[in-house]
């Protein structure tokens, strides 16, 4: 019988950095996972299902922009195709109207945790919060590609923060997410939240970006990708398609227009 698995979300409960706390002026947080002390699930989902239905009042919503959409994709992909060591079954990620929907509605509610619980057994998830200015969305997405230097493949054994008080010490889940082999769709969303509490502190005007990812990666006991020839372990719905280290939809899919 298949072991069933777990996903690291279900372990991890705290936030990466905690001298990263303060609420500095171009102050920039990435979280993998949900803090449960700023608020708890219960109010969390309910918070998701009012803003289902209507933004709440006094936050301001920035839909994502194309170019901004665009630069998060080809972010991603950069990433992915550049592995190291270099990985056999890496799949081209698309863009997915419906995870940025759902990031759409969770950014909304302008809450410091992931969510809502309910998709998190199916999704993967990351999560960015910046204060003050900034000239590309990349620099709230850069932060989860950089955590790659305290990861150690296949597992990262060094990444252990510490909680769950004040939260310390290298994370790797973000950067895990970016690259897991099997997760080949991404949808984000971009709020301006005017007052967002983050670890106990008030952030005015915080840019929240939640990316959401599927299939859902970051699995216990299992390596974010299989060592190989690039594109030697394709899934065979990829018919053998290969572009630039990773298994690209063949040429009648109906992802092409992403590969222009």
């Amino acid at each position: 019988m298949k072991a069933r698995r777990l996903p690291i979300a279900v372990l991890l409960l705290c936030l990466p950095w905690g001298a990263g706390a303060r609420a500095d002026t171009n102050a920039t947080v990435p979280s993998a996972e949900p803090d449960t002390r700023v608020t708890d699930t219960g109010s969390a989902a309910l918070r998701y299902r009012a803003d289902a239905r209507s933004l709440a009042k006094g936050r301001r919503r920035r839909n994502i922009s194309q170019d901004d959409m665009l630069a998060i994709l080809d972010y991603h992909n950069k990433v992915r195709a550049k592995v190291f060591p270099p990985a056999s079954n890496m799949e081209y990620m698309v863009w997915d109207e419906s995870l940025a929907q759902r990031a759409e509605v969770w950014a909304s509610t302008c809450l410091w945790e992931h969510g809502p619980q309910n998709l998190l057994r199916f999704l993967g998830q990351n999560l960015s919060v910046r204060t003050g200015r900034y000239r590309s969305i990349l620099q709230l997405v850069k932060p989860w590609y950089d955590e790659v230097k305290d990861y150690s493949f296949p597992y990262p054994r060094d990444c252990n923060p510490r909680c769950p008080l004040k939260c310390y010490g290298p994370m790797c889940t973000h950067y895990t997410q970016m690259v897991w082999g099997t997760s080949n769709k991404v949808g984000c969303a971009i709020h301006t939240c005017h007052n967002m509490n983050v670890w106990g502190s008030l952030w005015r005007r915080a840019t929240y970006l939640v990316c959401n990812y599927s299939p859902k990666g970051n699995w216990i006991g299992e390596a974010p990708y299989k060592v190989g020839l690039p594109c030697s372990m394709c899934p065979p719905s990829y018919a053998g398609s290969c572009r630039n280290n990773m298994c690209v939809p063949p040429v009648n899919s109906n992802y092409l227009h992403w590969l222009k």
